[in-house]
């Protein structure tokens, strides 16, 4: 297992971007936190794993907690559970004192939500963290120009859904 030090700097560092990540997949925020504490955990018990700098292990938190997120969507769609008072308190849409979000943002959130898999991850990648192709596809193990047309689509489909 890591060291406490190691562990309390990876989520100080990289924290808000694993956070980024985990919120993209999911629409409630206890699944978000549940795929953050997940990749955590992932990265505390991965003592073995050796990082060349902090854009490595940036790559490796990111790749990371996009499986875990993809894992935990393919374990929900499994289970049949009911969904109880917590259908009832996102149905009725936030509670006295929480602010309701800005219209156009949650627009600009549903639709990249929308998005399949394998374009989604290449654009927020590119987008908001400012990777190259070439960095995303080794990331991904996927050819360059792959991840080049999966960014293209991607800002294609959001363009059209955003219009």
């Amino acid at each position: 297992m890591r060291a406490n030090d190691d562990i309390e700097n990876a989520i100080d560092g990289f924290g808000p971007t694993v956070w980024r990540v985990c919120a993209n997949f999911f629409a409630g925020e206890h699944d978000a936190q549940d795929a953050f504490q997940e990749t955590f955990l992932k990265y505390a018990l991965a003592d073995s794993v050796q990082f060349g700098d902090d854009e490595h292990r940036k790559a490796w938190l990111i790749q990371v907690s996009s499986n875990v997120c993809r894992d935990m969507l393919r374990a929900a769609h499994r289970n049949d559970v009911p969904l109880g008072d917590e259908a009832d308190s996102v149905a009725c849409g936030p509670s006295v004192g929480e602010s309701r979000p800005d219209s156009r943002r949650l627009e600009i959130v549903e639709a990249f939500r929308s998005l399949d898999d394998p374009p989604r991850m290449p654009v927020y990648l590119s987008l908001y963290e400012g990777y190259t192709a070439p960095e995303i596809a080794q990331m991904m193990d996927a050819p360059v120009n792959t991840v080049y047309s999966w960014i293209s689509r991607g800002r294609k489909m959001l363009k059209e859904a955003l219009s």
